[in-house]
């Protein structure tokens, strides 16, 4: 880019685009190649092969780290951690899990946060189109030149690419998925490799199988770069992969030329500040003596998403002015971010460190300190959430005049209020540098301080509840599968293994209450662990509080909604239109304070949605109508994003179920259904309901439903 020269990691040889994806033995495993200044893009199942997973494995990963390898122009090659920051997992077609034995998928791609060097990533690629009939070029993950492979693309379906490869030369194989397809005649990468089809086994012995020329022979598939850009360009990782040298008439760009001018009048000076900003971000300065002209001072202001951070804080000393003018100019365009390298860099290293039931909860202190944000796109990854976090504006609450504080210091302050004393007073530190950077003021920035002060003496006098996860589906007549997780205030952990066995409605609370007799409550909880059964919409009105475990040689029957508060979720309908998902959050942070709605009277689905729609303040609904026109009413509700909705599955104690839970505060409402539930079992005339209780907690995890096993893929 002229003065500030940026290195160019694969000028002349495009297989040193290739990013090398290690093992925990130090072995190759897979392949990526560079997607922004900080990221990487690959396949996810080459991560789940670095982190030794299942290969298949749809969960995201969490704060795992894996090393890669990024090639700069000189052919050298640094080793750097990276960390995922988007999971698009492997899905079959239909959206669920891929199959043993399939040999085709959706999705699998994973953006991986890499802490390199200051300056940024070497610069990757310039993505073009697939087309059929292109000539393109693999790599195995070494990035060794001798491995290319030639193919020629086939069938591109918008999903998917079939990619046959050329009779002598290398053939791809295990090693080589994620890895860039070159096209020599775009000088671009056109997609990326994902799997190759194996020779054919013997199903008994696994032994290759004697060659017949009917055999398939050198055939792999890849996704297409225009199924990339439909998968990750809703998260807005694509943006830095994206930018272009700034339109001469951006007001961005003509503000910026001015300011510079002013800022740096003279040739020396701006020399001077060229080099120093050159420095900060990594980059190689063009010329000690002649200095940019403004207009390339300002363009590369506008293509480095850290530069103008950087240069805000080269002037915030000496000319402070200049300093508020650069960022106020900054601000008109999507390209700078918050943070300068420096800055980005400290705060990355921070995470690392941070332990790592703090930054589980990450999520949750993101919902806190900004109860009224939108959906998060791409997931609750905490290099998802420091991504969209950069992008947001400051929070509004500011006196005449005043910066106002931006939501990634609010947040941070939250996560800084949730750290042991040594790590909180480093993040406040951090967070101070930024704001004294920034130009805002420190009262400003103290008020956020002691939000999240007395946030976490909210969250520490309502200590998270012990919970018992069970997922249940149906296996036929009578017949249930379950999965189980324990959450004891981290985060869910797996107990159950097998999910292949299925049950009679006894054999599953006895199950189920196998696991809970296992727990150990906290000391000083006298409250029974709360019962979450993850259910699909057909399954909302199992009876499962109802299941008993009978078994002649113990003294007590063992009804699982009688002796512990047992609430129903949907994850399905709760995300099922991801527009709502802001509002079921903001809904919960009023679950004290909130309204209820009752539902008395049979009203289609249109009729609630405008009733509901954007009562926000709305964060419980009673649903007293006949079973007929009953569950679509709960369906929409939770559709909506009501995290509390309660209602009956009987025929005739619908009303006096609905009047006794009147009585009962919402947050207490888990306790007064189980109540309900004992007083039914000893006394069935005198509560004649059978109520269910759909509980949405914003504030705990949720675990991925699907598991699946590992497959062989390139």
């Amino acid at each position: 880019m002229g003065w500030f020269h940026v290195a160019d990691g694969g000028a002349g040889d495009p297989s040193r685009y290739v990013v090398t994806v290690r093992g925990g033995d130090g072995k190759a495993v897979g392949a990526g190649f560079v997607l922004g200044a900080d990221t990487v893009l690959t396949c996810a199942h080459v991560v789940n092969a670095a982190l030794d997973r299942p290969l298949l494995e749809p969960r995201t990963p969490g704060p795992e780290e894996i090393v890669v390898e990024v090639r700069d122009d000189a052919a050298t090659s640094g080793g750097y951690y990276a960390r995922v920051a988007h999971w698009i997992a492997p899905r079959a077609r239909g959206g669920g899990p891929v199959k043993p034995g399939d040999d085709e998928w959706l999705g699998d791609l994973a953006v991986l946060r890499v802490d390199g060097p200051p300056g940024g990533l070497p610069a990757g690629p310039r993505p073009a189109a697939m087309t059929a009939g292109q000539e393109v070029q693999a790599w195995h993950g070494t990035g060794e030149a001798a491995t290319f492979a030639r193919l020629t693309v086939h069938g591109p379906d918008g999903f998917r690419a079939y990619l046959d490869g050329a009779a002598t030369g290398m053939a791809v194989g295990p090693g080589y998925s994620g890895g860039p397809l070159w096209c020599p005649g775009e000088q671009a990468v056109v997609g990326l490799v994902v799997a190759h089809f194996m020779p054919p086994r013997n199903a008994a012995t696994g032994a290759p199988l004697a060659y017949s020329p009917q055999h398939l022979a050198r055939r792999s598939w890849g996704v297409p770069w225009q199924r990339v850009e439909a998968e990750l360009g809703p998260l807005g990782v694509l943006d830095d992969a994206a930018a272009t040298l700034p339109d001469p008439e951006d007001p961005a760009f003509l503000l910026l030329t001015e300011a510079i001018e002013d800022a740096f009048p003279s040739a020396s000076s701006r020399v001077t500040g060229a080099k120093r900003l050159a420095r900060a971000c990594g980059v190689t300065p063009g010329s000690d003596v002649t200095p940019p002209t403004p207009e390339e001072f300002a363009a590369f202001l506008l293509t480095h998403p850290r530069a103008l951070a950087a240069l805000s804080g080269n002037l915030r000393r000496d000319a402070p002015r200049d300093a508020d003018r650069v960022l106020a100019a900054g601000g008109l365009s999507r390209t700078p971010r918050l943070l300068s390298p420096q800055e980005h860099t400290a705060l990355r290293g921070h995470l690392r460190a941070m332990e790592p039931d703090v930054l589980a909860r990450f999520p949750e202190a993101v919902r806190a300190a900004l109860p009224h944000l939108a959906a998060l796109p791409g997931g609750d990854t905490a290099e998802a959430l420091l991504d969209h976090l950069e992008t947001l504006p400051g929070d509004g609450r500011a006196g005449s005049g005043e910066r106002r504080v931006p939501a990634l210091l609010r947040v941070m302050e939250y996560v800084g209020a949730l750290c042991p004393g040594a790590r909180r007073a480093e993040l406040r530190l951090w967070a101070d540098g930024v704001a004294a950077r920034l130009g805002i003021a420190r009262a400003a920035l103290g008020e956020r301080r002691s939000d999240a002060h007395q946030w976490v003496r909210s969250v520490r006098a309502r200590t998270a509840r012990v919970r018992v996860l069970v997922q249940v589906t149906r296996a036929g007549q009578g017949r249930h599968r379950l999965r189980i997780w324990c959450d004891e205030g981290v985060g869910p952990r797996q107990v159950s293994t097998d999910s292949v066995r299925s049950y009679s409605a006894a054999e599953a609370a006895r199950e189920v209450l196998r696991v809970l007799d296992s727990l150990t409550p906290p000391a000083g909880d006298e409250r029974p662990p709360l019962v979450e059964v993850l259910v699909d919409r057909s399954g909302l009105n199992l009876p499962v509080d109802e299941w008993t475990a009978r078994d002649p040689e113990e003294l007590v029957p063992g009804v699982l909604g009688v002796e512990f508060p047992l609430v129903v979720h949907c994850p399905e309908l709760l995300r099922r239109h991801g527009r709502f998902t802001s509002h079921w959050r903001s809904r919960w942070n009023r679950l004290d304070s909130g309204k209820t709605f009752v539902v008395s009277e049979a009203m289609d689905r249109e009729t609630i949605y405008s009733r509901l729609v954007n009562q926000l303040d709305t964060v419980r609904v009673c649903v007293d109508v006949p079973p007929g026109p009953r569950d679509g009413i709960v369906q929409t509700c939770l559709a909506l994003g009501i995290p509390v909705v309660v209602w009956d599955r009987g025929r005739d104690g619908a009303a006096h179920a609905v009047r006794y839970m009147a009585e009962v505060a919402t947050r207490e409402m888990p306790d007064g259904v189980r109540d309900y539930r004992a007083h039914a079992k000893a006394s069935p005339p005198d509560y004649p309901g059978r109520p269910v209780l759909a509980w949405a907690d914003a504030d705990r995890t949720v675990p991925r439903l699907h598991l699946t096993e590992p497959q062989e893929s390139a």
